[in-house]
């Protein structure tokens, strides 16, 4: 069975999330997600949004396309104000969040602010939204985003989201004493980070990639696993599972 780049995208963020645990998800790719793993191998996930939802019912084809949309809201167990949302985040009661990116570097720094200067940009992006606050506060954080060498820096031109800032204990004297980003899965691999310099480390391949594929597609250093993993690609139910999930045919 075929699949797309932001299907297997999906699928890899999906099979790492842990049943029982709590996890901020963004909108798009880490909603998805989310609703796939907990519709799959982890019942007992428990999602939260933005917007003030904790733990919904997302029926499959009525996705939401916000976070402050009210289908999000189904079957919730509550429904809270945004900052009573972020407050849980700083308490530590959330075990991990996800989110997008448009830039991310060497040190997991997310940019989704501008590309270019900041005080004159070629490109105006959406802006942090919740973000920030995900990756500052919860206890892990995972990057989701295509592989593309425009969006893997060495620098982003703007840290909207907080990673390993510039590596080492840097994030820690900044005041963002627990968290960090964990890992940024792509359609083509898995990215960590050394627990004590924080520089990136290729530890998986995804299905039809190659070391030199990343590598290529990267603008810094990547250090390569040894050995390497390679996830097995999307099976024909977990296809099936998450074309019924976003309303298209299998």
């Amino acid at each position: 069975m075929t699949f797309t780049p932001i299907e297997l995208l999906t699928v890899m963020t999906a099979r790492t999330l842990r049943d029982g645990s709590r996890v901020f998800a963004g909108v798009g790719v880490p909603l998805v997600a989310c609703v796939l793993a907990k519709r799959g191998h982890a019942p007992d996930l428990e999602i939260v949004v933005e917007g003030g939802v904790v733990d919904p019912i997302v029926m499959p084809g009525y996705l939401p396309i916000s976070t402050n949309e009210m289908r999000i809201g189904r079957g919730a167990t509550m429904l809270l104000g945004i900052t009573d949302v972020f407050l849980l985040a700083q308490r530590g009661v959330l075990d991990r969040g996800i989110i997008g990116a448009a830039q991310v570097d060497r040190f997991g720094n997310v940019n989704t602010s501008v590309i270019g200067r900041g005080d004159g940009p070629r490109v105006r992006l959406p802006g942090t939204g919740g973000a920030n606050d995900i990756a500052s506060l919860c206890g892990a954080v995972t990057v989701v985003t295509t592989h593309e060498r425009r969006r893997f820096v060495e620098r982003v031109d703007f840290v909207t989201s907080p990673g390993w800032l510039e590596g080492g204990t840097s994030r820690a004297e900044a005041g963002l004493v627990f968290g960090g980003v964990t890992d940024v899965i792509t359609d083509l691999g898995r990215i960590t980070f050394d627990a004590v310099d924080r520089h990136p480390i290729l530890t998986a391949i995804h299905a039809g990639g190659t070391a030199q594929q990343l590598r290529d597609m990267t603008a810094f250093e990547l250090e390569v696993a040894d050995p390497i993993g390679r996830p097995d690609a999307p099976t024909f139910d977990e296809l099936a599972a998450l074309r019924e999930l976003i309303g298209v045919p299998a």
